[in-house]
Protein backbone atom coordinates (compact mmCIF):
# COMPACT_ATOMS: atom_id res chain seq x y z
CA UNK A 1 0.00 0.00 0.00
CA UNK A 2 1.16 3.71 -0.32
CA UNK A 3 1.13 5.95 1.65
CA UNK A 4 -0.97 9.09 2.19
CA UNK A 5 -0.01 10.93 -1.15
CA UNK A 6 1.86 14.56 -0.37
CA UNK A 7 -0.84 17.19 -1.44
CA UNK A 8 -2.47 15.47 1.79
CA UNK A 9 0.08 16.30 4.19
CA UNK A 10 -1.04 19.20 6.36
CA UNK A 11 1.34 22.59 6.58
CA UNK A 12 2.49 22.78 10.18
CA UNK A 13 3.52 19.92 12.65
CA UNK A 14 -0.12 19.12 14.25
CA UNK A 15 -0.74 16.39 11.53
CA UNK A 16 -4.01 15.03 12.61
CA UNK A 17 -7.16 14.09 15.05
CA UNK A 18 -8.43 10.78 15.39
CA UNK A 19 -11.70 9.49 15.84
CA UNK A 20 -12.49 5.82 16.58
CA UNK A 21 -15.85 4.42 14.91
CA UNK A 22 -16.86 0.97 14.51
CA UNK A 23 -17.16 1.18 10.63
CA UNK A 24 -15.23 3.70 8.45
CA UNK A 25 -17.66 2.85 5.32
CA UNK A 26 -20.91 3.82 7.52
CA UNK A 27 -19.57 6.71 8.91
CA UNK A 28 -16.71 8.74 6.69
CA UNK A 29 -19.93 10.65 4.81
CA UNK A 30 -21.35 12.27 7.13
CA UNK A 31 -17.88 13.39 9.34
CA UNK A 32 -16.69 14.44 5.02
CA UNK A 33 -19.98 16.58 4.87
CA UNK A 34 -19.43 18.40 8.53
CA UNK A 35 -15.91 19.19 7.94
CA UNK A 36 -16.07 20.31 4.87
CA UNK A 37 -13.35 17.83 4.00
CA UNK A 38 -12.61 15.48 1.15
CA UNK A 39 -12.06 11.59 1.27
CA UNK A 40 -9.85 9.91 -1.55
CA UNK A 41 -11.67 6.77 -0.46
CA UNK A 42 -8.31 4.63 0.63
CA UNK A 43 -8.68 2.74 3.40
CA UNK A 44 -5.09 1.11 4.79
CA UNK A 45 -5.40 -1.78 6.98
CA UNK A 46 -2.27 -1.78 9.43
CA UNK A 47 -1.61 -5.14 11.09
CA UNK A 48 0.82 -4.04 13.40
CA UNK A 49 -1.80 -1.46 14.89
CA UNK A 50 -4.83 -3.91 14.20
CA UNK A 51 -6.95 -1.39 12.66
CA UNK A 52 -8.00 0.07 9.38
CA UNK A 53 -7.92 4.22 9.03
CA UNK A 54 -8.84 6.67 6.60
CA UNK A 55 -7.70 10.43 6.29
CA UNK A 56 -9.88 13.21 5.61
CA UNK A 57 -8.72 16.39 4.04
CA UNK A 58 -10.37 20.11 4.88
CA UNK A 59 -11.13 21.89 2.14
CA UNK A 60 -9.68 25.25 4.21
CA UNK A 61 -5.72 25.41 3.88
CA UNK A 62 -3.95 25.13 7.19
CA UNK A 63 -6.47 22.82 8.85
CA UNK A 64 -4.80 19.38 10.47
CA UNK A 65 -5.88 15.83 8.79
CA UNK A 66 -8.66 14.09 9.92
CA UNK A 67 -8.46 9.95 10.68
CA UNK A 68 -10.83 7.52 10.96
CA UNK A 69 -10.11 4.50 12.75
CA UNK A 70 -11.85 1.31 12.61
CA UNK A 71 -11.15 -1.63 14.68
CA UNK A 72 -9.43 -4.16 12.38
CA UNK A 73 -11.03 -7.57 15.08
CA UNK A 74 -12.22 -8.00 18.18
CA UNK A 75 -8.36 -8.13 19.45
CA UNK A 76 -7.56 -4.57 18.52
CA UNK A 77 -6.53 -2.01 21.23
CA UNK A 78 -9.48 0.36 20.01
CA UNK A 79 -12.24 -2.40 20.06
CA UNK A 80 -13.19 -1.45 23.43
CA UNK A 81 -13.09 2.25 22.46
CA UNK A 82 -15.60 2.02 20.05
CA UNK A 83 -18.01 -0.47 22.70
CA UNK A 84 -18.12 2.28 24.60
CA UNK A 85 -19.23 4.22 21.72
CA UNK A 86 -16.35 5.65 20.02
CA UNK A 87 -15.14 9.16 19.22
CA UNK A 88 -12.41 11.15 20.08
CA UNK A 89 -9.37 9.31 20.29
CA UNK A 90 -5.82 11.18 19.95
CA UNK A 91 -3.89 13.98 18.13
CA UNK A 92 -0.96 13.63 16.26
CA UNK A 93 2.38 15.91 15.73
CA UNK A 94 4.95 15.10 12.98
CA UNK A 95 8.37 15.39 14.59
CA UNK A 96 11.63 15.47 13.00
CA UNK A 97 13.07 13.24 15.62
CA UNK A 98 11.22 10.60 17.26
CA UNK A 99 13.61 9.18 19.79
CA UNK A 100 14.34 12.55 21.08
CA UNK A 101 10.07 13.86 21.25
CA UNK A 102 9.85 10.57 23.45
CA UNK A 103 12.60 11.52 25.43
CA UNK A 104 11.01 15.41 25.94
CA UNK A 105 7.20 13.89 26.58
CA UNK A 106 8.83 11.54 29.19
CA UNK A 107 10.49 14.18 31.04
CA UNK A 108 7.27 16.23 31.23
CA UNK A 109 5.64 13.08 33.07
CA UNK A 110 4.31 11.33 29.86
CA UNK A 111 3.96 7.18 29.97
CA UNK A 112 5.23 5.63 26.07
CA UNK A 113 2.32 3.54 25.84
CA UNK A 114 3.34 1.89 22.17
CA UNK A 115 7.24 2.25 21.29
CA UNK A 116 7.87 3.35 17.57
CA UNK A 117 6.98 0.95 14.81
CA UNK A 118 6.31 1.60 11.09
CA UNK A 119 2.95 2.45 10.08
CA UNK A 120 1.38 1.34 6.52
CA UNK A 121 -0.46 4.38 6.16
CA UNK A 122 2.69 6.79 6.23
CA UNK A 123 4.75 4.43 4.00
CA UNK A 124 6.53 2.57 6.84
CA UNK A 125 6.89 6.03 9.11
CA UNK A 126 8.01 5.21 12.45
CA UNK A 127 4.79 6.50 14.81
CA UNK A 128 4.76 5.95 18.58
CA UNK A 129 1.97 6.73 21.20
CA UNK A 130 2.32 8.59 24.69
CA UNK A 131 -0.21 9.16 27.56
CA UNK A 132 0.52 12.42 29.35
CA UNK A 133 -0.37 13.76 32.88
CA UNK A 134 -3.84 15.23 32.06
CA UNK A 135 -4.91 12.27 30.25
CA UNK A 136 -3.88 13.08 26.17
CA UNK A 137 -2.99 10.60 23.83
CA UNK A 138 -0.47 11.64 21.55
CA UNK A 139 0.88 10.05 18.48
CA UNK A 140 3.92 11.16 17.20
CA UNK A 141 4.76 10.56 13.44
CA UNK A 142 8.30 10.55 12.46
CA UNK A 143 9.07 12.96 9.22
Amino acid sequence: MNAISLSWQPEGTFHHVGFVVASIQNSVQGFADILQADWDEEIFYDPNQGVRVTFLKSRRAGDPLFELVEPADERSPVQSFVAKGGGLHHVCYAVEDLEQELARARSCGAVITRRPMPAVAFGGRRIAWIYTKNRLLIEYLER
